[in-house]
């Protein structure tokens, strides 16, 4: 059903009698849902509107969050000026939403109720106050760089599942282009502050919250998706990527540590695309230079035939053919479609106009997936490998947890005691890493200043 966008300066009134005193008590806020014989679908039933009061009320890190985007302990515009966007529970939409504090934003958000909220960028004025001011003095001035990676722009080329369904196999696919692309971030922009999100079901996001990246114009953030987005038109394999020679560094070292070992084990050997898919075996044959080659590679190892493994029509493919090794010029245009072939194959695949724009709004950290349940819970690129989408905590298994720990006695327990701990911890690491460095930074220019 498509969200219906609200007016954010009209009140939103609750049915039901007094409903904001209600929403407003705390008490009444943390109760969990009451269930004779609670299970974790039971418990995670988002139907039920105890379900999210009591998540937003007990479990979800606001003050770590405040501190990642206010970036220092004392409110600053980066939260006070900074947009809120949120999702009712009948998919209406509200748009410039701001708060003075953390305190505020978990106050309003309990008592609405909220199915998710997005965070957008800081504005040169308060995005409630917007309407109060001339249309040039309201303008996004920062924001984190962000950027997308969706299981669903593998499509083409994963065997395994399709559309919104994703399994551990074909998450290796995200895992490389994390790996990736958090190479490039660090080793060719100089960022350090980079926070990945699982996105609830079948994607990743990236949050960069370095100043160098927080003070990008739309200019800046579009030239940095064109140095990344490398395979742009080539995703759907029909025709090939023919990437300049030589190879942009950032693309051979990415080639190096990481794409030929992944089109090896996940594309060759794990999805076995090749003869899995009849037709991504048929459009890679045919990408070859070599036309004669091509025809002798579809003979010997037809599409329609599923006797042969990837692994062995990769094999005959890849060593130039005996007719091209006689030109060496003809020896090295072959090689090189090979490399292109596994790049294509291989390399991050972001969507672009999530990046572009300092106002685009992206999904918080730690808000539930409506479709799986799942928090979009924090990790680091160097936890990717053993990250496991089908183990992270459910908002049921959470609520089930606190039910637990209830019945023996601790009625007030928080996610301290819950299976998210670890993702609050390391969101709060990365948050005082955040704050420090910003807090260096503010220090320097005062520094500097005062020699003036």
């Amino acid at each position: 059903m498509p969200s219906m966008q609200v007016d954010s300066q009209q009140p939103i009134t609750l049915p039901g009698p007094a409903l904001d005193d209600l929403f407003a008590d705390e008490q009444l806020a943390s109760l969990l849902p009451k269930m004779e014989n609670p299970t974790e679908e039971s418990m995670g039933d988002l139907s039920n509107p105890m379900v999210m009061r009591t998540y937003y009320s007990r479990l979800l890190p606001w003050k770590p969050m405040f501190l990642w985007l206010n970036q220092s302990h004392v409110p600053t515009r980066q939260f006070t000026h900074r947009e809120f966007a949120f999702t009712l529970q009948n998919e209406a939409y509200l748009r410039y939403q701001s708060f003075h504090s953390h305190e505020e934003l978990r106050k309003e958000v309990l008592r609405l109720n909220l199915s998710r909220f997005e965070i957008g960028p800081m504005y040169s004025g308060r995005p409630k106050d917007r309407k109060a001011l001339m249309k040039s003095a309201f303008r996004p001035l920062t924001r984190e760089l962000v950027f997308d990676i969706d299981m669903t722009d593998y499509d083409s080329i994963r065997t395994c599942c399709k559309d919104k369904k994703m399994c551990k196999r074909c998450w290796k696919f995200i895992t490389v282009a994390v790996k990736v692309l958090d190479d490039l971030l660090r080793t060719d922009f100089g960022f350090t502050h980079i926070l990945w999100v699982y996105s609830g079901r079948r994607g990743i996001h990236a949050w960069i919250s370095d100043s160098s990246a927080m003070n990008l114009t739309d200019e800046q953030r579009s030239a940095i998706v064109r140095y990344i987005d490398a395979v742009k038109g080539y995703t759907n394999m029909e025709k090939r990527l023919v990437l300049s020679r030589p190879l942009h560094p950032s693309i051979n070292r990415a080639y190096e540590k990481s794409l030929k070992q992944a089109f090896a084990g996940v594309v060759l050997q794990d999805q076995d695309c090749f003869r899995t898919d009849p037709q991504q075996w048929e459009n890679v044959v045919k990408m070859l230079p070599d036309k004669e080659n091509a025809g002798h590679l579809l003979k010997q190892f037809p599409p329609t035939s599923s006797t042969a493994s990837s692994v062995d029509r990769w094999t005959a493919l890849a060593p130039a053919p005996s007719s091209s090794k006689e030109s060496k010029h003809k020896a090295e245009k072959y090689k090189e479609a090979v490399t292109d072939i596994i790049v294509q194959y291989t390399y991050p695949r972001i969507d672009t106009e999530v990046s572009r724009k300092l106002n685009h709004l992206l999904k918080a950290p730690f808000c539930i997936h409506p479709g799986t349940g799942k928090v979009c819970v924090p990790l680091l690129a160097s936890q990717i490998d053993s990250f496991d989408p089908d183990t992270v905590p459910t908002v049921g298994r959470l609520l089930l947890e606190l039910e637990d720990l209830a019945r023996r006695g601790d009625s007030s327990a928080d996610w301290g005691k819950t299976s998210l701990r670890p993702y609050v911890e390391l969101f709060e690491r990365h948050a005082e890493g955040v704050v420090r460095e910003r807090a260096r930074e503010v220090k320097a220019e005062k520094a500097v200043s005062m020699e003036f």
